[in-house]
């Protein structure tokens, strides 16, 4: 099966040579580098760089097994595969937890797993793939995440970071929630902020009145709720 775009390119852009290996680093990291700016514009670690370089590695072990491979007819692609596994396990190990019990550097740690196995895509000369594959990712990043945000603060279950100036205040805050038309599924101290002089907690609320269901976002009630004496700091959790 012969890729679309290489077909277009010519036959050429299918074998092995200098002009495609030139061709296929260049397309790896221009459009890791567009990857990277993404995630560096939104102030993440792995940024333009980090992208470029993954993909670029990926993309190198690609067409150096595809090297080693020609005029056999059979073979593994060891250098391919691990490279995708040690990519794998740096996103792991990139991935943190806050101080507010959040999850952070998933979405980026995920593209960065996703960029390398473009790299390969790009090194397999799989051109039409690895464009599609692309565009889909560079708008799962940066279109996406506007309906994820509008969809998610009309949803009937939330997490909020609260801290209260005493820990005394915690039932005026439950009888407030009830008040509401609100009910609190759970209930977490966040005891990185245990010599703070503040009562810190993570508390997941599920909207139960139907007037709110209908009226009120997420950031809307949080706003109310900061209206309160008692609360030092409340916001919405990701």
């Amino acid at each position: 099966m012969i890729d679309p775009i290489a077909s277009l390119l010519g036959e050429w852009a299918v074998q092995l040579n200098i002009y495609t290996v030139i061709l296929r680093i260049v397309t790896s990291l221009l459009l890791s580098a567009i990857l990277g700016y993404e995630r560096s514009t939104k102030r993440h670690a792995a940024g333009l760089r980090t992208f470029m370089v993954v993909s670029l590695a990926t993309t190198a072990s690609m067409l150096l097994d595809l090297y080693l491979l020609n005029g056999r007819e059979s073979g593994m692609y060891l250098l391919s595969a691990a490279s995708v596994v040690s990519v794998s396990i740096i996103t792991v190990n990139s991935i943190l937890y806050s101080s507010r019990n959040q999850i952070k550097g998933l979405t980026t740690s995920v593209a960065l797993w996703a960029s390398a196995v473009l790299g390969l895509c790009i090194g397999a000369g799989f051109y039409t793939v690895t464009l599609a594959s692309y565009f889909a990712l560079l708008c799962s990043l940066s279109i996406f995440p506007r309906m994820e945000r509008y969809f998610k603060n009309r949803s009937n279950h939330f997490e909020v970071h609260l801290e209260l100036k005493n820990i005394a205040y915690l039932q005026n805050f439950v009888t407030t929630i009830r008040e509401l038309g609100m009910k609190i599924d759970d209930i977490e101290c966040n005891s990185a902020y245990q010599h703070s002089g503040l009562s810190v907690y993570s508390i997941a609320i599920s909207i139960s009145s139907q007037e709110l269901k209908k009226y009120k976002t997420h950031s809307q009630i949080i706003e109310a709720l900061r209206s309160l004496d008692y609360i030092y700091h409340i916001e919405e959790m990701n």
